[in-house]
């Protein structure tokens, strides 16, 4: 196993055990204690992780980007029946636009027997999930690959993104938060999010439940600019009045 499969392992048990311990660890592994702090130390630097003695705990932080293969696996019944609702808003001969977020990736599923899709894309993952979907036309932003999260992003993606205009826009986010609105962990991510929505007629946000009145390092935009919200459960009351006063669709 290289280290990097490793440390994402790790990284993996952190976020459902919310800890680890360094003699299991290395027994697991079959490598040496040594290395298992290493690996540690390695998350600790990067945020992934917090070192404590004899382990590490996990980091509660939606300012930290937890690599996509690891993200993939956390909250999937959410994220599936987000995406099953999401679905069902794409019809064939749509033109849409879908961001690298694990969410994007099981919308997919659920739409990869409609007919005449126009896909947009900065995921690498959806790339080669479609790499022989011969019936659609499969556009990619092109840009710089960011670092654990098979996406594109940067200033030549966003120019690619500007130069077109389609029927829906999927995103999703870190935290919505009545006062600041969308927030997402990174500027790259978010100006990528700005640069979909600014593209459609029709703004589609993914949410699940964890990410109400929350607020992560970096605004996407006002909810105000999204035309649609799809969760897995029913916002409360404050919220639900919060959409019907900003003209705001709930879907869950």
């Amino acid at each position: 196993m290289l280290a990097i499969e490793r440390r994402n392992a790790i990284i993996s048990k952190l976020i459902f055990e919310g800890k680890v311990v360094v003699s299991e660890l290395a027994k697991e592994f079959d490598v040496t204690e040594e290395t298992i702090r290493r690996d540690l130390e390695k998350l600790d630097n990067d945020g992934l992780a917090k070192k404590t003695y004899g382990g590490a705990v996990k980091v509660d932080s939606l300012n930290v980007d937890i690599p996509f293969l690891i993200r993939k696996q956390t909250n999937v019944p959410s994220k599936q029946k987000i995406a099953s609702l999401i679905g069902n808003m794409i019809n064939d001969g749509d033109y849409i636009m879908l961001d690298s977020s694990t969410t994007a990736m099981y919308v997919i599923k659920y739409i990869i027997q409609k007919k005449n899709i126009t896909l947009i894309t900065n995921s690498i993952e959806i790339l080669i999930e479609l790499n022989d979907k011969s019936d659609w036309n499969i556009i990619s932003t092109g840009g710089t690959l960011k670092e654990r999260g098979l996406s594109l992003v940067g200033y030549q993606a966003e120019r690619m993104i500007n130069n077109f205009r389609v029927d829906i826009a999927v995103c999703s986010c870190k935290g919505i938060d009545f006062n600041m609105g969308v927030s997402d962990s990174n500027e790259p991510d978010a100006q990528m999010k700005r640069a979909f929505f600014s593209s459609a007629k029709q703004k589609i946000l993914a949410v699940d439940s964890t990410k109400f009145d929350v607020t992560s390092f970096t605004k996407v935009c006002d909810l105000s600019d999204v035309d649609v919200v799809v969760t897995e459960n029913k916002p409360s009351e404050s919220w639900n009045q919060f959409f019907l006063d900003e003209n705001i669709k709930v879907v869950y």
